[in-house]
């Protein structure tokens, strides 16, 4: 993974102009990565809101997936009356949207009326992990690749379906294929191109071990750049998808029989200059002190911290033998059937994460690996030795949690989640989590009824 070139947009880039662009969307990050808030005229963006900000309502951070408002937090409710947030552009982020005509977008922070940022948003959650990077003059570097699923259908046509007999992209496996793939370059070409021209570098995209499934994976970057990248390939792709007649989802487990769509995230953390990577011991040649400490806080968290890379009931299933997605937290040296996976030497030293799928909140994914690694550092833990062999098979192994209510109680009880993230945030995302699974409880399935409806 050689050292990106960083293309980031500028304060108020050359191409922000009344002639280029007529509309600006002013959007933040919800706790499932979905992106809320408004579009615009540049008229009224540049004269009223660029410096002053706009405001949304509170209740956006405490809805379900359906805009279902949820009860039970402090940040936000009813008996409060559901005011205003103050939506903060950060004008580092501002990038145009090829796909959309004339369109920029500009990602933004949460702030109460108060002035207090709002802890509980996912930007701010990695931010605090980030500054306490800063401060042990370190800054983290990570890479996203992530897998989807296209299907030959649209949006519309699949819901109005039911979401059965849904049609992928491919009748067969594709698995690095060259052949099938350029079947899809409608859409992954589009990607590849228009996403650098969003401020997104692309590595590649390749086909994946599922029928329609492909990667496409996005050039390392600073973590949080990496994480707004993230945010807005995602719902370009969808938008991108759409537009050529079709549909991708971000699903960790969309089938059974299925492949699931996973989220790798590849860190590494680096000098405050960003010309080290201190995962290394140049003058050994060998890997340094810190990346074992890293490395040992990993796999010493990550079990009570996966709730942040496995956010859903679905998220769970996705954890089987033998299918690409781990199920055991440990660590082997450019093994796929771990959790954690060493690739790389020299500056190109990473650390893998393959718990995460690709429905994970990027933000929070990275705020919970990072805040695991320095704990591990603060504790100068000991990794042991590197796994050898097949983790799938070695019920030894510490393993992931097997349902969306385990993960929710492993980070309800965390003590180290709590001195990391704060007590007021682990307890909101404790109570979306709860919220989650109770409406999936209480819900009747497909596969009740094909089981029980004449033979109970």
């Amino acid at each position: 993974m050689s050292k990106s070139h960083e293309d980031k947009p500028g304060k108020w880039p050359d191409w922000l102009t009344q002639e280029q662009i007529d509309t600006i969307a002013v959007a933040f990050t919800g706790v499932y990565g979905l992106l809320f808030g408004k579009r615009m005229t540049y008229d009224f963006f540049r004269d009223h809101v660029a410096d002053a900000g706009t405001h949304a309502c509170n209740y956006l951070m405490t809805t379900d997936l359906n805009m279902n408002v949820l009860p039970g937090f402090k940040l936000a409710s009813w008996d409060q009356g559901f005011g205003d947030f103050h939506v903060k552009p950060d004008m580092q982020t501002i990038r145009r949207l090829p796909w959309q005509s004339g369109t920029a977008l500009v990602l933004a922070d949460l702030f109460h009326t108060t002035g207090e940022p709002v802890e509980e948003s996912p930007r701010r959650v990695l931010a605090r992990q980030l500054e306490k990077c800063r401060q042990a003059g370190m800054k983290a570097c990570i890479g996203s690749e992530l897998e989807f699923v296209l299907f030959a259908e649209d949006y519309q046509t699949i819901t109005k379906k039911g979401f059965r007999d849904l049609v992928p992209s491919s009748d067969y496996l594709i698995d690095y294929h060259i052949l099938q793939p350029g079947r899809d370059e409608d859409v992954l070409r589009r990607l590849r191109n228009e996403m650098p021209a969003a401020g997104i570098p692309i590595e590649c995209s390749k086909g994946e071990a599922g029928q329609g499934q492909h990667e496409v994976n996005l050039v390392y970057a600073e973590a949080m750049e990496m994480a707004d990248r993230h945010i807005v390939y995602k719902t370009g792709a969808k938008e991108i998808a759409s537009q050529q007649g079709k549909a991708l989802t971000f699903m960790a487990k969309w089938a059974a029989n299925q492949a699931g769509n996973g989220f790798h995230l590849h860190t590494s953390l680096w000098d405050a200059k960003g010309e080290n990577n201190l995962f290394w011991d140049a003058g050994a040649g060998q890997k340094s002190e810190l990346f074992g400490q890293f490395l040992a806080g990993l796999l010493k968290y990550s079990r009570e911290l996966s709730y942040f890379f496995a956010p859903t009931v679905n998220s769970y299933k996705r954890y089987q033998n033998n299918s690409w997605a781990p199920t055991a937290i440990v660590c082997g040296h450019d093994n796929r059937s771990c959790g954690l996976r060493v690739v790389g030497a020299g500056n190109s030293l990473r650390i893998e994460n393959r718990m995460p799928g690709a429905d994970a909140n990027p933000y929070l994914t990275f705020a919970a690996t990072l805040a695991a690694g320095i704990r591990g550092v603060e504790e100068k833990l000991d990794p042991g030795q590197i796994y050898q062999g097949n983790a799938y098979l070695d019920e030894s192994l510490p393993r992931l949690p097997e349902s969306l209510a385990i993960a929710t109680e492993l980070l309800a009880n965390s003590e180290m989640a709590k001195l990391a993230f704060g007590a007021e945030v682990v307890e909101f995302y404790v109570q979306t989590a709860r919220l989650e699974n109770r409406a999936f409880r209480q819900s009747v399935t497909d596969w009740e009824r094909q089981r029980y409806f004449e033979q109970i």
